[in-house]
C-alpha cells in the first residue's frame, strides 16, 4: 500500500517541524520560526518534496478550531462583557485606520479602491494562533491585557465576517449583476448591500442566540453524561466532537467562521465543572494541529517576492508592524489603561493570518486584488510572525521596569510586578494550588521565611492574602527563577504539575546553585526519573503518598474509621 497525501503532509509537516523547531529552540528563538521554516521546505516555491497545500490547510483549520476552543474553555461571557468598552469600539477604530492605511498604499501602487479596501482589511486583522501562542506562552490570557486582546481578536473575526459576505455582493454590484453571480451576496433574491448585511447580522445574532439557550444546556449535559460512564476514552471523543461539531454546524447553517463557533462552544462549556478536564483532553491535539497551522502558512511563502516588489513589501510590513500598532496603543492608552497594557495589545496585533489569507484569495478569486497584492499578504504574514516573538521579547524586557514604578498600572492588569527578593536562607516555593497551598501554610505556621513563584492570577493572588510574598510569572523563566535569589536560598519545593516546565526549572536551579536542595512532585516513575535527571535531590510521587497513608490506616485497622470521617 503507498501513502497518500494525507500521510505525506503529516509526516513531512510535523517531522520537519521538529527537527526545525528543535533547531531554533537550540539557538534560543522561538520554535515557531522553525515551523514556519519547515513550510517554506516543503512548499511548492523550494526544489524537493511538495505537500499538498490544499489538506495542509484544512488541518491548519482544524488546529485553529481546537486552539479557539480551548481559549473558550478558560474565557467566560463574563470576561468578554467586562472588556466589551473597549475592545469593540477599539478594535473598529484600528481596522478602520488600517484598511485606510492599506487603501493609500493601493493607490499609490495604481490600484482600484476596492483593491485597495480588500488589501487593508487583510492587513487589519490579526492571526488568531500567533495572538493566543503569544499569550499563553506568557501566562497572560488570564490578566486584563490578555482578555482585551482576545476580546479584540474576537471583534476583528466578527468584522472579517461580515466583510466575507459583503466583498462578492460589492464585487457584483459592480460588474453590474446586482451580486447575483456571486452567490449568497446579492443572489437571486436581489437583496443588495444593506439586505446582504442585515441577513448577515441576524445569522450571527441567531447563532450567539442558539449558544446562549440551547448549547448552554445541551453542551454541558452531554459532558456530565458521559463523564458518569466512567470511560475517559468516551469522553475525550465527546469534547472532541462537540468543538468539530459546533464550529462546522456554526459555519454551515449560520455563516460564521470555524473559528468564532468553536470559541463559543468552549465558552459555553467554561460554566461546567468538568471545563479543566476537557481542556486537558484536548491539549495535545491542539498543539500538533497548532504546528501545522504554521507549516502551512510557510508553504505559501514566495521567497521571490523580497527581490521583485521589496519596497511595497516594507511599506506592507511598515502597516503591519507600526501602523495599526500604534493606532491599537493610542486607542487602549485613550481609554484610559496602563501603558503595559497598550504595548502588549500593540504587540499582540502587530502580526496577520488566518482571515488575511482568506480576503486575499477571495479578492483574487473575484478578480478586485491583483496577484501581487496577495504575495505581498503572505509575504507580511510570514515576516511579521517571524518577528512578532520578537516584539514582545523587547516588551517584556521594559514593561515590568516601567510597571514598577507604576502601582496604578500594575493593579489594573492584575498582575503583579516582579521584584527581586531579599529573603536569605528562605524555600522557594513554585506553584500555589492546591498542594502548593498546604506546604506554604506549614511554612507560615513554623515561621520558615519563604518565596511563591506563580504565574496564574488567582492563585497569586490567594498566595498573597495568605501573607507569603509572591513573585508572579513562569519560573521557567531564568528571569523570574533568579528574583527568587536561588543563591542565597535553603531549598527549592517545586508543585507544578507540568513535569517537563518543572524539570526546566529544576536544572535552572541547579546549575545556579549545585548545594541547593530540591524537592520535587512527581506523577508517575518516569516523571520522577526525569525530574532527578535534572537534579532534583528527592522527588514525591502523588500516588505513592496516598498509597502508603492507605497501608497505614489498613495496618493499623483504622481504615473503618477513615471511611466515617
Amino acid at each position: 500500500m503507498h501513502s497518500g497525501p494525507l500521510i505525506a503532509i503529516l509526516v513531512a509537516g510535523i517531522g520537519l517541524a521538529f527537527i526545525f523547531g528543535a533547531l531554533a529552540h537550540r539557538l534560543r528563538i522561538s520554535p515557531l520560526v522553525g515551523y514556519l521554516l519547515a513550510g517554506v521546505v516543503v512548499g511548492p516555491f523550494t526544489p524537493g518534496f511538495v505537500a499538498d497545500q490544499g489538506l495542509a490547510n484544512e488541518l491548519a483549520e482544524i488546529g485553529v478550531i481546537l486552539l479557539m476552543f480551548g481559549v473558550g474553555l478558560h474565557f467566560s461571557l463574563k470576561d468578554l462583557l467586562s472588556v466589551k468598552t473597549i475592545a469593540v469600539p477599539g478594535a473598529v477604530v484600528q481596522i478602520t485606520v488600517a484598511t485606510l492605511m492599506g487603501v493609500g498604499l493601493g493607490w499609490l501602487m495604481g490600484w482600484s479602491l476596492m483593491a485597495g479596501v480588500v488589501f487593508g482589511l487583510a492587513l487589519s486583522v490579526a492571526s488568531t494562533v500567533v495572538l493566543l501562542r503569544a499569550l499563553q506562552e506568557r501566562r497572560l490570557v488570564e490578566t486584563e491585557r490578555g482578555r482585551i486582546a482576545v476580546g479584540w481578536l474576537i471583534v476583528e473575526d466578527l468584522a472579517m465576517v461580515l466583510a466575507l459576505v459583503v466583498i462578492p455582493a460589492v464585487a457584483g454590484a459592480m460588474k453590474g449583476d446586482a451580486g447575483g453571480a456571486v452567490g449568497v451576496a446579492g443572489g437571486p433574491f436581489g437583496l443588495g448591500l444593506t439586505g446582504v448585511l442585515l441577513v448577515t447580522l441576524g445569522k450571527v445574532a441567531a447563532f450567539v442566540a442558539v449558544m446562549l439557550i440551547a448549547g448552554r444546556r445541551v453542551i454541558p449535559w452531554i459532558l456530565h453524561w458521559v463523564a458518569h460512564s466512567g470511560s475517559r476514552e468516551l469522553f475525550r471523543l465527546a469534547v472532541l466532537a462537540i468543538a468539530l461539531g459546533v464550529a462546522f454546524g456554526a459555519a454551515e447553517l449560520f455563516g460564521v467562521s470555524f473559528a468564532l463557533g468553536a470559541f463559543f462552544a468552549g465558552m459555553i462549556l467554561s460554566e461546567s465543572a468538568l471545563s479543566q478536564r476537557a481542556a486537558e483532553e484536548t491539549l495535545p491535539l491542539r498543539d500538533a494541529f497548532a504546528v501545522l497551522f504554521f507549516v502551512s502558512v510557510g508553504m505559501l511563502f514566495d521567497p521571490s517576492i523580497l527581490v521583485r516588489a521589496p519596497l511595497e513589501l516594507a511599506a506592507t510590513l511598515l502597516i503591519i508592524l507600526v501602523g495599526k500598532s500604534l493606532a491599537a496603543f493610542l486607542i487602549v492608552r485613550a481609554f484610559g489603561r496602563s501603558t503595559g497594557t497598550a504595548l502588549t495589545i500593540s504587540a499582540s496585533l502587530a502580526q496577520i493570518g488566518e482571515f488575511s489569507f482568506i480576503l486575499a484569495g477571495l479578492g483574487v478569486g473575484l478578480g478586485i486584488l491583483p496577484p501581487i497584492g496577495q504575495d505581498l499578504i503572505l509575504a507580511g504574514a510570514i515576516l511579521s510572525i517571524l518577528l512578532n516573538p520578537i516584539l514582545f521579547a523587547l516588551l517584556f524586557r521594559f514593561v515590568p521596569v516601567e510597571e514598577a514604578a507604576t502601582p496604578k498600572a500594575a493593579t489594573a492588569d492584575a498582575a503583579p510586578t516582579l521584584e527581586p527578593t531579599r529573603l536569605e536562607g528562605h524555600t522557594i516555593l513554585v506553584g500555589y494550588g492546591r498542594v502548593g497551598s498546604v506546604i506554604g501554610a506549614g511554612l507560615k505556621d513554623s515561621g520558615a521565611p519563604f518565596v511563591v513563584i506563580e504565574d496564574r492570577a488567582a492563585p497569586s493572588q490567594a498566595a498573597r492574602a495568605d501573607g507569603a510574598e509572591v513573585l508572579f510569572g513562569n519560573a521557567a523563566d531564568p528571569t523570574v527563577l533568579q528574583a527568587a535569589n536561588l543563591a542565597a536560598a535553603r531549598r527549592l519545593v517545586v508543585v507544578i504539575p507540568d513535569a517537563f516546565e518543572a524539570g526546566q526549572v529544576v536544572e535552572q536551579a541547579r546549575g545556579t546553585n549545585p548545594t541547593l536542595e530540591i524537592l520535587a512532585r512527581a506523577h508517575s516513575d518516569a516523571g520522577a526519573a526525569h525530574l532527578r535527571a535534572c537534579g532534583a535531590s528527592e522527588t514525591v510521587m502523588s500516588e505513592q503518598v496516598v498509597a502508603h497513608a492507605l497501608l497505614r490506616l489498613v495496618s493499623d485497622g483504622a481504615a473503618p474509621d477513615a471511611v466515617k470521617g
